[in-house]
C-alpha cells in the first residue's frame, strides 16, 4: 500500500466529525493569507472566499479528484493590482474604479496558464522552462516584493506600535511556535493586532452592525464584467501588458508547490495526472475568481503545511475546506468585520509577508545556484531590479509606450525573459537540480516543507 493510500485509508476510519474537523483546520489554514489580499487590495472579501472555495473544486475536478490541494488568494499578482490602480489613478478613476481592469489582466494571466499546460503537454517541462530560469524568475520574485513595500511602510505609520505587535506575533510564532501555531502565523498575527487595536478603540464597527448576516458574494459593479458597459480601452490593455507578465512567476510558484505536495504525499502529481492539469487547474480557478472581482487563485504552501503535520491526505478533507469557504462568503457581516481592521495591521502584517516574498527570490536564486561571476546573469538580473524598482519609484509607478503604459514589473520581466533567451551561456535545465526546481514558493513558513 503506498503512503497515500494508506493515509485516505486512516482518514476514512476517521468518521465524519473528525473529518469535518480536519476540513475546517485547512479552512483556517489557509484563511489567514487568503483574506489579506483583498484587505490590502480593496477587492471583495466575501467574493474572495466564494472563489477560493469554488477554485478548489473546479481544481479538484480537472486533476481526476487526486490532488490534496487548496487554491487561495496569490500575492504575486499585488504589484499588478497596485500598478493598474496607480495607472486608474492617473485617468481620474477610484481605486474601486479601477480593479475590475486589474481583474481583466488576472484573467489574461489565468489564459497562459492554459497556453503553459498546453507547451508542458506537447514539448515537455525541460523544453519550455528553459525560457523562464532562475535568473529571470528570481529577480522578478525580488522585486514583487520590493515594489510593494512602500504601501507597507505607509500603512504602517497610522500606528506603528499595532504593526510592530503584529509583526512580533508573527515572527515568535513562526519561529517557535509547534504545530497548528505554526501553520497560522499570519492569521495569529491579524488576530491578536486587531485585538489590541479594538480593546484601546482604534476600530470603528459600526459597519460591522449595519451588515447583514446574509448577502450575495460579489457585486455587478465589482466585476470584469462592468467594465465594458463603459469601457477605458487602453487601460484595458494597459492592464494586460502590466499583468500577465507576472504569470512567469506564479508558474514556478505552482510548480513548487506540485513539488511541495508530491514530496508530501509520496506521488508525483507532475507525472499523474500530470503538470498540465493541474495548470489548467489553477489557471481555470485564476480566471473565474477574477471575472466575479476576486484575486487570483494559487495552491497553497501553507495547507500542504497541514497535510505535513495531520498526515491525512485524502483530497476530500480539502474539498470540505472548499465548502466551509463557500459558506462563509455569504455573511456580509463576517466580510464587515475584516474590513473594519485598521491600517497599522495590514501595515505590520504586509511588511513581513512582502519581505519573505522578496526572501523567497533570493532563495531561488541561492538553491539554483545561479553563477553570477558570468556577465550575462549579471546583466540581466542588475536591468531586472532596476527597471522593475526604478520605474515603481522614480517614474510614477509605470511608463508610457505608445498607446499604453507598462508597470516596472511588465517591463522587468519582458526584458529579462528577451536578455536571457538571445544572449550566450545559457546553462539551466529543468529537473537537473529538484531542490532548486520547487524553490519558488510564496508560504509564510517554508520551512515545513520536506
Amino acid at each position: 500500500m503506498t503512503k497515500q493510500s494508506q493515509a485516505i485509508y486512516d482518514a476514512r476510519t476517521l468518521g465524519t466529525g473528525k473529518m469535518l474537523t480536519l476540513g475546517l483546520q485547512h479552512m483556517f489554514a489557509m484563511f489567514g493569507a487568503t483574506v489579506l489580499v483583498p484587505v490590502i487590495t480593496g477587492l471583495s472579501m466575501s467574493a474572495t472566499l466564494l472563489f477560493a472555495g469554488l477554485g478548489t473544486l473546479i481544481f479538484h475536478l480537472l486533476t481526476k479528484m487526486r490532488v490534496p490541494a487548496f487554491l487561495g488568494s496569490s500575492f504575486a499578482f499585488l504589484g499588478g493590482y497596485a500598478a493598474v490602480v496607480a495607472m486608474g489613478a492617473n485617468q481620474g478613476l477610484s481605486p474601486a474604479e479601477s480593479l475590475p481592469y486589474a481583474c481583466i489582466g488576472v484573467f489574461s494571466a489565468g489564459i497562459i496558464y492554459f497556453i503553459l499546460a498546453g507547451l508542458f503537454a506537447a514539448f515537455g517541462p525541460k523544453k519550455v522552462m528553459k525560457f523562464f530560469p532562475p535568473i529571470v524568475t528570481g529577480p522578478i520574485i525580488i522585486a514583487i516584493g520590493l515594489t510593494l513595500s512602500g504601501s507597507a511602510i505607509q500603512n504602517c505609520n497610522s500606528n506603528w506600535w499595532i504593526a510592530l505587535l503584529a509583526i512580533v506575533i508573527i515572527v515568535v510564532c513562526n519561529i517557535w511556535g509547534k504545530r497548528m501555531i505554526k501553520i497560522i502565523p499570519i492569521l495569529l498575527g491579524v488576530l491578536g493586532s486587531y485585538l489590541v487595536a479594538a480593546c484601546f478603540g482604534l476600530c470603528d464597527f459600526t459597519p460591522v452592525k449595519e451588515a447583514a448576516w446574509l448577502g450575495v458574494p460579489f457585486k455587478w459593479e465589482n466585476t470584469a464584467f462592468h467594465v465594458f458597459s463603459n469601457p477605458n480601452w487602453g487601460l484595458i490593455v494597459s492592464a494586460i501588458i502590466a499583468i500577465v507578465p507576472i504569470s512567469i512567476a506564479t508558474m514556478m510558484e505552482h510548480i513548487g508547490d506540485m513539488c511541495a505536495i508530491s514530496s508530501t504525499t509520496g506521488i508525483n502529481y507532475l507525472e499523474d495526472p500530470g503538470l498540465h492539469r493541474t495548470l489548467m487547474g489553477d489557471g481555470l480557478a485564476t480566471m473565474l475568481a477574477s471575472l466575479f472581482g476576486a484575486p487570483a487563485n494559487t495552491t497553497y504552501g501553507e495547507n500542504t503545511g497541514v497535510l505535513n503535520i495531520t498526515r491525512v491526505y485524502d483530497p476530500r478533507v480539502i474539498r470540505i475546506a472548499a465548502v466551509f469557504a463557500i459558506i462563509l462568503s455569504f455573511c456580509p457581516k463576517f466580510s464587515a468585520l475584516i474590513s473594519c481592521m485598521p491600517a497599522s495591521t495590514i501595515g505590520g502584517v504586509s511588511l513581513v509577508l512582502y519581505g519573505m516574498i522578496s526572501a523567497v527570490g533570493i532563495r531561488n536564486v541561492v538553491e539554483n545556484h545561479v553563477d553570477f561571476t558570468k556577465s550575462r546573469n549579471v546583466i540581466v538580473m542588475a536591468l531586472i531590479l532596476v527597471l522593475a524598482i526604478g520605474i515603481k519609484y522614480g517614474a510614477g509607478d509605470s511608463i508610457s509606450i505608445g498607446f499604453t503604459s507598462l508597470s516596472g514589473l511588465a517591463v522587468a520581466a519582458i526584458v529579462g525573459v528577451i536578455l536571457n533567451a538571445i544572449l550566450p551561456g545559457k546553462d539551466y535545465e529543468f529537473g537537473a537540480n529538484p531542490e532548486g526546481d520547487k524553490a519558488v514558493n510564496f508560504e509564510i513558513n517554508p520551512s515545513l516543507r520536506k
